[in-house]
Parts: structure tokens; C-alpha cells; sequence
């Protein structure tokens, strides 16, 4: 065995030492950058939270449009959203809350928005027509009925969340 002893030449530490200082000096410099870039992953959904909208004794069984604001942050962008739905009580006392957002081409309909078809929600767009319970007229453009926002009540005070297709019977 021979007992020859490695020597680390100049040009071998000079080149481990700046190899181990250049890493060092990229490592500190891309770090924050990207923690920057995926910081809006990073953050916690605010998906599901609910917001109050109305009073429940001020609620009818004739469909009434309610306006709520919601911070929504879109990747690095947030913005104040306006949201709005049509709420009722229905027959049985239980208040339903439909997206106005027509399942067609995407437009706004709105209850009795044409004198032909009364107690119906009408999309001006294509003419598409919706009972009031939300399911669309057959033989109209709607493929699907409107979609229904997740609710709960607290103490009188109405809150919806997020808007949901219905389910297939």
C-alpha cells in the first residue's frame, strides 16, 4: 500500500472555493425571487367562505336580486368582485338562491325580463327561459338549469357561498 499523500493543488482549492462561494452568492440571490414567484400558491384558498347577504325576514317568495362584494385574489392579482344572485323563499319555507348567470352563452337573466313569459326568468341574449326554480324550459337554448349558491342562516342574517351546478336527477 502505498501511502502517497493527495495534495490539493492552487488551482484545485481556487477552483473548489470559488465554486463553493459562487453557489453560496446564487443560492442567496435566486431564494427570494423564488419565493416571490410562488408566494400567491403558498397562501391559503378563501374558496368556500360565505357572506352575509340579506336578512331572512326581508326574504319573499317573489325572486328578489341581492349584490355582495368579495376580496377575490387571482394568482398575484386582487381585486373587490361584485357577486349577485336571485333569492326566494319557496313554497315549503326554504330559501333557494340562484346564480343569474345563464347556462347558455354566459349572460345575465333576470325574473319576468319579458312580458311574454311571466313567473319565468328570461336571458335576453338567445331568448332562454328558466322556471322559477331555476330548471331550464325545454325546447330553449339553456342546456342546464341554473346553477344554486351554497347557503346557510345565522341568527336571521342569510350567507352564501360559493355557486354550484346542479345535479342530474
Amino acid at each position: 500500500m502505498s501511502e502517497k499523500k493527495q495534495q490539493v493543488s492552487r488551482r484545485q482549492f481556487l477552483n473548489y472555493t470559488l465554486t463553493g462561494v459562487g453557489g453560496f452568492m446564487a443560492a442567496g440571490m435566486l431564494a427570494p425571487m423564488v419565493r416571490f414567484a410562488i408566494d400567491p400558491v403558498l397562501q391559503p384558498s378563501a374558496q368556500g367562505e360565505f357572506a352575509a347577504v340579506a336578512q331572512v325576514d326581508d326574504i319573499t317568495t317573489e325572486p328578489t336580486r341581492v349584490e355582495w362584494t368579495i376580496d377575490q385574489v387571482d394568482g398575484w392579482y386582487e381585486s373587490k368582485v361584485t357577486k349577485t344572485a336571485w333569492v326566494y323563499k319557496q313554497e315549503d319555507g326554504s330559501i333557494l338562491a340562484l346564480s343569474p348567470v345563464c347556462k347558455h352563452l354566459g349572460c345575465v337573466v333576470n325574473w319576468e325580463g319579458n312580458e311574454q313569459f311571466p313567473n319565468e326568468f328570461y336571458c335576453p341574449c338567445h331568448g332562454g327561459r328558466y322556471y322559477k326554480d331555476g330548471v331550464n324550459v325545454p325546447n330553449t337554448p339553456p342546456a342546464a338549469a341554473l346553477d344554486v349558491f351554497q347557503h346557510k342562516i345565522e341568527e336571521g342574517t342569510l350567507y352564501l357561498g360559493k355557486a354550484e351546478p346542479r345535479k342530474e336527477a
